[in-house]
């Protein structure tokens, strides 16, 4: 079961210096999506997708666990409209809504989001349960931006 969760490596990224979501020249953020029945543990321990597709799932590998299909591309789709907010005490960071996949057949229990350069994981995003699309349009709506609703809050 996966649990939805800012990765640990994302928190010393950001300590570090290496997030860049909405400032200038922003690094790319991608969206791959974990198939059902996925063998990894998806929580905060999870810190790089590693080569998506291939090898068994670790925490630095998703691996064979990514799921796959008819309109879905292995490692995801790349996230657009990065932008980051304060709202009092809580800063915040989302991108564009929704992030889908035409003429798709996949199902999916949650989903990554990661810097596509280094591999470095965001976070895990359970969707509570299977979405699946069959020859459709697989979308994964983002929450509304807020303090206790955007995609990351720290």
């Amino acid at each position: 079961m996966p649990t939805t969760s800012l990765s640990t490596q994302f928190k010393m990224d950001a300590l570090n210096g290496k997030v860049n979501i909405a400032g200038t020249s922003p690094k790319t953020y991608k969206m791959l999506l974990i198939k059902v029945g996925a063998s990894g543990t998806y929580n905060n321990t999870l810190t790089n997708v590693g080569t998506p597709g291939s090898s068994a799932p670790s925490t630095t590998n998703v691996g064979t666990d990514e799921a796959s299909g008819a309109g879905y591309t292995t490692g995801g789709a790349t996230l657009a409209g990065g932008a980051v907010t304060l709202y009092s005490s809580t800063g915040t960071a989302t991108f564009s809504s929704p992030v889908t996949w035409s003429a798709a057949s996949i199902s999916a229990i949650c989903a990554v989001v990661y810097e596509s350069t280094s591999g470095d994981v965001v976070g895990v995003f359970d969707f509570g349960g299977t979405i699946s699309s069959t020859a459709g349009t697989f979308t994964v709506t983002l929450p509304t931006p807020g303090a206790t609703t955007s995609l990351v809050q720290i």
